[in-house]
């Protein structure tokens, strides 16, 4: 739910899509009208679900996945409306300590999350799908994740990012930087990351979802790659790592307002700790504080504020290369 802000291994060949999931039906008119250009776009000829199934699909090619115990707790939803459906997966393999997919559906949006988390034996980037569609937009964050800052040349950004920096230019044109984003929350992405926002159009969706697979793609053969760490102290930093991204996500993630609207506050605070950022009340103790002093109040308690430097980047703060710029 990422996206609701408004505001050296060598990886493999790119993985070949599948027909795009966008589906034109009889009763779903696309029309276009010559002057005002009004694009009707209804938002069920979109299926995410179907986005879901083709990584899972590609994952048990290459992976022998299990149900993670959150599935049995975690599986359908419906909303405070009495419409809204939420559909839950969870898996997890030998590497990969959670894989696990959102989808959130009525008759005005669909959104979709999806991630992958490596056991702390790995440091492996997070892999991080956010996409919100309505009738009018459609917004997107796509990424893998960095265990490490990125803002800064590291050896873990050559490990990772800098043989697949071509996957992000061959979308980039399509999918233009989206706007706004806090000097806090740039720390979480890399620069591979997809954040754009578009009208809906059929031929936008199945690039979408080709770029998805790719993306999915390149972070699964990394999965396969990466090499178990053994000394004590890299596990530890994974670990720590990790926990301070999922302390970040499950209290500052800008979709916990549209949860509590569809399904009240106390299952949204339980969605996002439990399910969507699993892990940060079992990877660690630290609090939100220990990590992110700057958004303590004078009583103690955590700022609700997004930012507190102030700064924002409201075009890609990095170049071609990957190169962070400012």
């Amino acid at each position: 739910l990422l996206l609701m802000e408004l505001g050296s291994s060598s990886i493999g060949p790119s993985f070949k899509a599948a027909n795009p999931p966008v589906r034109i039906s009889k009763n779903t008119n696309l029309t276009l009208r010559r002057g005002s250009q009004r694009f009707s776009f209804r938002v069920s000829s979109v299926s995410y679900k179907e986005f879901a199934d083709s990584a899972l699909e590609e994952t048990r090619k290459r992976v022998v996945l299990e149900p993670s115990p959150l599935q049995e707790r975690y599986s359908s939803m419906t909303g405070l409306d009495g419409k809204t459906q939420l559909q839950m997966l969870a898996f997890k393999s030998p590497k990969i300590r959670l894989l696990r997919s959102m989808a959130i559906e009525n008759e005005t949006m669909q959104v979709f999350d999806f991630a992958g988390f490596m056991e702390p034996e790995y440091d492996t980037p997070i892999f991080c799908a956010n996409f919100f569609t309505s009738a009018n937009t459609n917004i997107v964050v796509l990424d893998l994740n960095p265990l490490q800052q990125l803002t800064d040349q590291t050896d873990y950004q050559d490990k990772y990012y800098k043989n697949i920096m071509s996957i992000y230019h061959k979308y980039d044109e399509m999918f233009p930087w989206g706007g706004k984003l806090t000097a806090e929350s740039i720390k979480f992405f890399s620069p591979l990351v997809m954040w754009t926002r578009f009208s809906s159009s059929q031929e936008k969706h199945k690039a979408l979802f080709s770029a998805f697979l790719e993306y999915y793609q390149a972070w699964l053969e990394m999965t396969i790659q990466v090499k178990e760490e053994i000394e004590p102290s890299q596990v530890r930093a994974n670990r720590e790592a990790q926990h301070k991204y999922l302390t970040w996500r499950a209290q500052k993630d800008p979709g916990h307002g549209l949860l509590r609207k569809l399904f009240g506050e106390e299952k949204a605070k339980e969605l996002l700790r439990d399910f969507l950022f699993n892990g940060v009340n079992e990877l660690g103790t630290k609090t939100f504080i220990d990590y992110f002093p700057e958004y303590q109040t004078e009583d103690g308690t955590v700022s609700d504020k997004r930012s507190i430097i102030g700064k924002s980047f409201e075009t890609r703060p990095w170049d071609s290369n990957g190169l962070f710029i400012g």
